[in-house]
């Protein structure tokens, strides 16, 4: 049987099986989420999952803080006193000083300075204390006839008032002796931190640039630039506030104690020194010393002293941040007094009087490591800028010996 197909024909047939493959069967559709989940849910808990995890690290961080506050607020003092004398310290060490005798310069004229300070308070409270308790319960019986005759109330609920408070007194004789106790042992504890923290301010001053290379090898290679440079960045900062506080709080001192003095206000000393130390906890010590101030003034001399003593507090203070210290420092202080509110009473919830003390500082440290870190710009060297900054305090003019101190805080 011949097959009469022409040869064409079957190639085009056999080009048609060719070209016309058996199809693949359907994909079957993915199975579908039992649970389908917002992008907007997803991208919320991956920053919080995030946020517990440094939460959780910033917790420990505190704890060990507290756990070890005998041994960090001594760091801390002499971190902040290292901050404060560095300036005088270059100072002497560009002038070709020794550095053992710079250092014994140094500590012994702050040391000198504290005392002065010490024995300037305690010899005004001694000569004025019985002038001043006199005053004090003149002040309290005037106060208990205004109250009386002004019919608000009785001379028998002042005296059940009075009564009730010797017999809390009494009933608490126990508590009151285990705080006495208490007292003491804080009394130790405070004589044995100033021993750590005047070591640790030796040691700072003597080899800060040699503590700082072993505790930098602490990182790993790859990060120890980004490191440094942060520190550096931190301390210049350290170094800068430290610089702004002492001018801020010798005006707000000066200020206040010569108008208390002028005024007749007892205790004028001890309320500058008060005055003066309290001006370390921005915006929220300066209120409080000037308020102390107008309460004494408003006991002992009459009402129109405490209103004047009140117009100096606020001229003063107007004064020194209008005024002096934008002629002295330029754009020294950039920083948002809520922010500085909000941290000081972080620090006092966390820490108490230490906590208030050293949380700003703190809080500009780890900002400046944070933005320069983030930033990049220890990669380049370009200076962080200062709207980033929580706290940025930049003198007014860098003179030579300024540049040198901020070269030596490199080296």
């Amino acid at each position: 049987m011949s097959d009469d197909t022409p040869p064409s024909a079957r190639a085009g047939f056999l080009r048609r099986r060719r070209a016309a493959p058996p199809s693949a069967p359907p994909a079957s559709p993915p199975p579908a989420d039992p649970v389908e989940v917002p992008v907007g849910l997803r991208i919320a808990t991956a920053y919080g999952w995030r946020f517990l995890v440094l939460a959780a690290v910033a917790a420990v961080i505190v704890w060990l803080v507290i756990q070890f506050k005998l041994l960090v607020i001594p760091i801390f003092v002499a971190t902040l006193l290292t901050a404060l004398l560095f300036p005088f310290f270059s100072w002497m060490l560009r002038h070709r000083v020794p550095r053992v005798l710079a250092v014994v310069v140094s500590v012994l004229g702050t040391l000198a300075i504290v005392t002065g300070l010490v024995w300037l308070v305690v010899w005004q409270i001694s000569r004025q204390a019985e002038e001043v308790r006199a005053r004090a319960a003149e002040s309290i019986a005037g106060l208990r006839t205004f109250l009386i005759d002004g019919g608000l109330v009785t001379a028998q609920q002042l005296d059940d008032l009075l009564a009730g408070g010797l017999q809390l007194v009494e009933e608490q004789a126990d508590l009151l002796l285990n705080g006495a106790l208490a007292v003491g042992s804080t009394v130790g504890h405070v004589a044995a931190g100033a021993l750590v923290a005047l070591f640790v301010l030796l040691c700072f001053l003597l080899d800060g640039a040699g503590i700082w290379r072993w505790t930098l090898r602490l990182f790993p290679r790859a990060a120890r630039p980004a490191v440094d440079a942060a520190a550096r960045n931190g301390w210049t900062t350290l170094i800068n506030y430290a610089r702004t506080q002492i001018i801020v709080a010798t005006i707000d001192a000066i200020g206040i104690g010569i108008g208390a003095f002028a005024l007749g206000v007892p205790l004028a000393i001890p309320i500058a020194v008060l005055v003066f130390l309290g001006a370390f906890v921005p915006f929220v010590g300066a209120i409080v010393t000037g308020a102390l101030a107008v309460v004494i003034a408003l006991a002992y001399n009459g009402i129109w002293i405490g209103v004047a003593m009140l117009a100096v507090v606020l001229l003063v203070q107007q004064v020194e941040s209008h005024i002096l210290q934008p002629l002295l420092m330029g754009s020294a202080v950039k920083v948002h007094p809520l922010a500085v509110v909000l941290v000081v009473a972080g620090g006092s919830m966390v820490g108490g009087i230490a906590g208030a003390l050293f949380a700003v500082p703190v809080a500009a440290f780890v900002n400046v490591v944070a933005v320069t870190l983030s930033s990049g710009s220890w990669r380049t060297g370009a200076e962080v800028r200062s709207a980033d900054l929580i706290w940025s305090t930049v003198p007014k003019s860098l003179g030579r010996g300024d540049e040198d101190d901020h070269r030596k805080a490199r080296t």
